[in-house]
């Protein structure tokens, strides 16, 4: 197990070395150029997104589509995965991890509108799509499709499952001593109620969930910023110069260079966001919309509200409370982070995760149970949910440290067939955003 752990971990970094980085920032800023900075109508695509008239054919509202792809899109990464960024490439990391938010945007943008030009209704009535249908139907690239499919089917059950609920029973068993086996039985009850009754239910579930845990979290973090307000302009100083300068060693953190600040904040903005892996645009096809980029408009909200805001937050939080020159890691940084809220920090922490982490399972069974669908048929719909579920429980129970660095591996491999199709389906980008987007505007 330690040698495929290596391995694995080996491959890890060398599919998300410097090409795939590059490829992935480069696409964001290419698409940003050729739409016309398309970020300046954020504030029209929040409204569109509350707003619901002008739906369409499709199988649930867009607001229910973007809540889903933000409840798969807003966990782990958003906590843990923002301190690991602190942690490893200094304070500077968070400009870079912001940065990545806000020219994701385009991207995301792009790929729902592919997914919803390409979409197909499936036999049962529900609409599929996803950049597998748009490299075949648009690229007549099928294989490429089916190699998409495949990464996303694997890779939903490492990270979008096991990995999630090895996260929530471990945070309940280091803070309030709940049994794993406890903790695994009632998730995964919990689970198998939601996502046996389909997309609708996924959807309905997650309407309710994600704005709640939203909120939620983000006035904890507002209470932490304006309890320390004395050193939050320092704070903002010292995020923007270590940006471009590095940050030397202080108490128990060992120093970052630029390199690491840029590495380490664009590698976690893209693994919160997941703009460019190719994973949103599946739900965002089952929308109902009266044309592509209308529902774009409102998928592109996903990554503004995950990267620009949540994840700001975060970054705030952890780098004003001034922990992390403490040399702690991860998970143990933001707890000790969110120890600023007197008595109740850590039950503000817990709970934030806990719905984070509940709703990427969510999310994520509807995009690997839409992959599987594509390579099998529907056939394979309620045996691959019936699994899932059982995963639930597994990870629950079962350290399993090679599942984390085996999901990364399939989430970068997933990303490249996508960045393909967005990059040679520009021109379709283009012709649908110059015929629709100024009805929505």
């Amino acid at each position: 197990m330690q040698t495929l752990e290596g391995f694995l971990n080996t491959l890890s970094g060398w599919v998300w070395g410097v090409p795939l980085l590059v490829l992935l920032c480069g696409t964001h800023l290419y698409l940003t150029f050729r739409l016309g900075f398309i970020q300046r109508h954020i504030g029209s695509a929040i409204r569109i997104s509350f707003s619901r008239g002008k739906e369409g054919e499709g199988d649930v509202s867009h607001f229910a589509a973007l809540m889903t792809a933000l409840a798969a899109t807003i966990g782990t990464g958003n906590i843990v995965g923002v301190a690991t960024a602190v942690a490893a490439g200094g304070p500077g990391a968070v400009l870079w991890m912001w940065l990545t938010g806000v020219f994701g945007i385009a991207t995301k943008y792009s790929e729902a509108v592919l997914a919803v030009k390409y979409r197909v209704k499936t036999a049962a009535g529900e609409m599929a799509g996803g950049p597998m249908y748009a490299l075949e139907r648009g690229l007549g690239l099928r294989w490429l499709g089916v190699l998409f499919a495949a990464f996303t089917a694997l890779a939903a059950f490492g990270i979008g499952d096991m990995v999630q609920a090895n996260s929530i029973a471990s945070m309940l068993k280091e803070t309030f001593g709940v049994s794993p086996w406890l903790s695994g039985v009632v998730l995964t009850a919990a689970a198998g109620f939601v996502i046996l009754g389909g997309i609708r239910q996924i959807a309905r579930t997650c309407e309710l969930l994600v704005p709640f845990m939203a909120v939620f979290y983000v006035l904890g973090c507002l209470f932490l910023l304006v309890s320390g307000w004395k050193t939050l302009p320092d704070t903002v100083r010292l995020i923007l110069s270590s940006a471009f300068s590095g940050q030397a060693a202080v108490g128990g953190f060992l120093g970052a260079g630029v390199k690491e600040a840029l590495r380490f904040g664009v590698a976690r903005g893209l693994f919160s966001n997941e703009s460019g892996l190719g994973s949103a645009p599946i739900v965002a096809a089952a929308a109902r919309t009266s044309n592509p980029v209308r529902q774009a408009l409102v998928s592109s909200t996903g990554t503004f509200w995950d990267t620009v805001v949540v994840c700001l937050m975060t970054g705030l939080v952890v780098v004003n409370s001034g922990r992390w020159v403490e040399g702690l890691k991860g998970a143990a940084l933001t707890k000790a982070a969110f120890e600023g809220i007197p008595y109740v920090g850590p039950a503000i922490l817990s709970l934030g995760l806990l719905t984070f982490v509940f709703s990427t399972i969510l999310g994520w069974e509807y995009y690997g149970e839409k992959a599987a669908e594509y390579l099998l048929g529907p056939r394979v719909v309620k045996p691959y949910r019936v699994l899932w579920v059982a995963a639930v429980m597994v990870g629950s129970v079962v350290s399993l440290p090679a599942v984390w660095a085996f999901a990364d591996v399939m989430n970068g491999l997933m990303a490249a067939p996508n960045l393909i199709c967005l990059i040679l389906l520009t021109p379709v980008i283009l012709e649908e955003t110059r015929t629709h987007l100024h009805k929505e505007l």
